[in-house]
């Protein structure tokens, strides 16, 4: 019997967005959880869909690790966004019901304050003189912004992957200004082989001798390491019979076998580590995936803010807002283990949950691609 042919799906629209947001700037000093301080912040945004006299229809948007503020197409960037088929009139976060916003997270490329800023104490970027940074530093930037724009509560706050992440945080940090909470691919805490693969991806970035520390910026550019980050970090994006199915063995030429890109799926994974160098900024890619290491809100007593007893480390039981965890059962950068996990452990925190689990050959990037079945969980949320 033929094996059922999986359909390709369409490729994540990941692109680089240098126009068309807007941006939020903070002049007062950012404290970071970990150390550090930035002298001033900015926070790129984009927004659709009219905001409501009272302010009551916000849905916040969090990206991933590599996304933008653009998940939509509009008028000052007519582009399609990375969730373009999620987001808009009639779709399943309605802009015809809801004004939502989506940021660039701080630490990213795209407009937020990042190892590319200028230091304004010396004029050059900051590189590495850039601080360690946390899934709450980012929606502790967010939360700026929502008090920036007036916004009190949001009806709800949705992501996926590190996105989820910032749900989960703002849920738990900010329990009182959110309705709802969507996780989706993400998890409680990182776990030992989701840690390990970033790490591996980061040591490809600085192994590359043109990352100089992190110095790079006028300079020759790491394009050899992030390249070979992203394709490790691709391999982990989707899953082992989408590979097979859409691949196989075949060869990209019929010509004597070659060490460097002679599959198929080689080229694939050399033809998105190529695009993405042209795309992102490697400081901000190993801040950003150090960040996604270092996230845990299932423990009450881990992190910075315990060690001064007074309770501030947030944590699951904090979330008072409906909750949707959706997991993807091939997803092996964030397993489904984990979205079951956390699912229980909201419970077990009396958090009114709501756990999806999707039967998906996509791996991690699910989210972007069945956009029809992930977006009929994220419409029952926002309906309820």
């Amino acid at each position: 019997m033929a094996r059922p042919s999986i359909p390709l799906g369409p490729e994540p629209q990941y692109e680089k967005v240098v126009s068309g947001y807007e941006k939020f700037h903070s002049s007062q000093p950012f404290e970071c959880e970990w150390g550090g301080v930035l002298p001033e912040l900015n926070v790129a945004w984009e927004s659709w869909g009219k905001l409501a006299p009272n302010r009551d229809n916000v849905v916040l948007l969090h990206t991933g690790l590599s996304a933008s503020s653009h998940a939509r197409s509009q008028a000052r960037n007519p582009n399609p966004g990375w969730w373009e088929d999620v987001v808009g009139p009639g779709l399943a976060i309605d802009t015809d019901r809801y004004h939502v916003i989506c940021t660039n997270l701080i630490g990213g490329c795209y407009g937020s304050t990042g190892p590319s800023s200028t230091d304004p104490a010396t004029g050059n970027p900051y590189a590495t003189d850039f601080p360690i940074l946390t899934v709450r530093d980012m929606v502790s930037a967010q939360l700026l912004l929502l008090d920036h724009l007036g916004i009190d509560c949001l009806y709800a706050s949705v992501g996926a992957s590190l996105g989820g992440m910032q749900s989960l945080m703002l849920g738990a940090l900010a329990p009182g200004r959110v309705q709802r909470v969507a996780s989706i691919s993400a998890a409680a805490c990182s776990h030992p082989q989701s840690i390990a693969m970033r790490f591996v991806q980061r040591q490809a970035v600085m192994a590359d001798p043109d990352w100089n520390e992190g110095r790079y910026y006028g300079k020759s550019f790491p394009h050899r390491g992030l390249r070979v980050a992203r394709e490790m970090g691709t391999l982990t994006y989707r899953s082992g019979p989408e590979w097979m199915d859409r691949f196989g063995r075949k060869r990209a030429k019929n010509e004597i076998p070659r060490l460097d890109e002679d599959f198929q799926v080689e080229s694939y994974l050399a033809y998105q580590g190529d695009k993405f160098c042209l795309q992102y900024d490697p400081n901000s890619y190993l801040y950003i995936s150090k960040a996604m290491d270092l996230f845990d809100i299932s423990s009450e007593n881990d992190g910075p803010s315990s060690s001064a007893g007074d309770g501030s480390w947030p944590h699951l039981s904090a979330i008072e807002a409906r909750t949707l965890v959706i997991g993807v059962k091939s997803d092996i950068l964030f397993p489904v283990w984990q979205q079951r996990e956390l699912a229980r452990l909201l419970e077990d925190a009396e958090v009114a949950v709501t756990y999806v689990e999707l039967d998906s050959p996509y791996g991690h990037d699910t989210f972007l691609i069945e956009v029809d079945r992930v977006g009929s969980a994220l419409r029952d949320l926002l309906r309820a």
